[in-house]
């Protein structure tokens, strides 16, 4: 992937971390945020965005896993979204 477009999945996935957060998790993503980027750090490397994604990407998993009512209707919503990205991603 080019490192445009991994910046724009970075910011898909900072989204569903905001989403996320404003519904009670909030020490989910301690190991991404330890890494101290964001989706608008564009002069960072492209490794440093290929990393943050991986970690996001983890956290996310780890946590769209659960069995709590509250992320299973979650779940459902980001899969989609996550669905619609990598049709996105898979057309450019």
């Amino acid at each position: 992937m080019h490192k445009e477009e991994l910046i724009q999945l970075h910011t898909y996935m900072a989204q569903m971390k905001r989403y996320f957060e404003r519904h009670g998790a909030t020490h989910e993503f301690d190991d991404y945020k330890a890494l101290s980027i964001s989706p608008v750090h564009i002069h960072r490397s492209k490794a440093d965005h290929k990393r943050a994604i991986f970690t996001l990407g983890g956290e996310l998993a780890t946590l769209m896993s659960r069995d709590d009512p509250i992320f299973e209707e979650s779940s459902t919503q980001m899969r989609e979204s996550l669905n619609s990205v990598i049709k996105l991603i898979g057309n450019n």
